[in-house]
């Protein structure tokens, strides 16, 4: 029997050691300035996120960034400091040029995507450990309003398109005009039960926070 169930004790590993720091204690610092049903006005504090762009397909972006971000917290930086985790895990689109590796030296073109942690509060530009991948930078996110709608549910393309077109029709219906790319923030780790997920498309709004 040992020898049956050491292979599935191998193959779970990873996912446990990958999704247990998504058990985050700390969040986004928001106060909620309007509420609409499911759909919020918040008004969020300035933050430090610690960011990756990736080329591909938007159900690919956040797997493929997210090892090279768990490493950064968990000491690939120059204090070799774990550093805990938050949430959202977020993604937008990117219009950053993402340079490709040898043995084609030429960028991207077209645009790729921006998959971020939010650092804890803690943390200045001063303080906050350097990453040792280039691939990882660090960016302050200013304080600013931004229109939200949470649902639960699986992670596909399918569901963030149905619920940032919904969260479009109530920006429109009440006079509201994106600033920024839509943002798809998620809260839970991978083992949560699809119904029990927490997910969030944020649009930030022009104007004081």
């Amino acid at each position: 029997m040992k020898t049956m169930k050491t292979p599935a004790l191998l193959l779970l590993a990873p996912l446990l050691m990958v999704a247990a720091p998504l058990r985050a204690v700390e969040e986004a610092e928001y106060r909620v300035v309007k509420q609409d049903g499911d759909f919020e006005i918040r008004a969020y504090a300035a933050s430090i996120v610690a960011e990756v762009i990736v080329d591909g397909e938007f159900e690919d972006a956040s797997s493929r960034a997210f090892r090279t971000l768990f490493k950064y917290i968990d000491g690939n930086n120059r204090d070799q400091r774990e550093i805990a985790m938050t949430a959202p895990v977020s993604q937008q689109k990117s219009s950053t040029k993402i340079a490709m590796t040898a043995p084609v030296s030429q960028q991207q073109t077209s645009a790729g995507w921006a998959v971020s942690f939010m650092m804890p509060a803690s943390f200045t530009m001063d303080t906050i450990p350097q990453p040792l991948d280039p691939a990882v930078s660090l960016r302050e996110v200013p304080a600013h309003r931004a229109a939200s709608l949470r649902y639960s549910g699986t992670w596909s393309e399918k569901r963030y398109k149905e619920h940032l077109e919904l969260l479009g029709r109530w920006l429109d219906e009440n006079g509201l005009a994106p600033a920024a790319e839509p943002v798809w923030a998620r809260y839970n780790a991978p083992f949560t039960p699809w119904f029990m997920r927490r997910n969030e498309i944020l649009i930030r709004l022009g104007g004081e926070s």
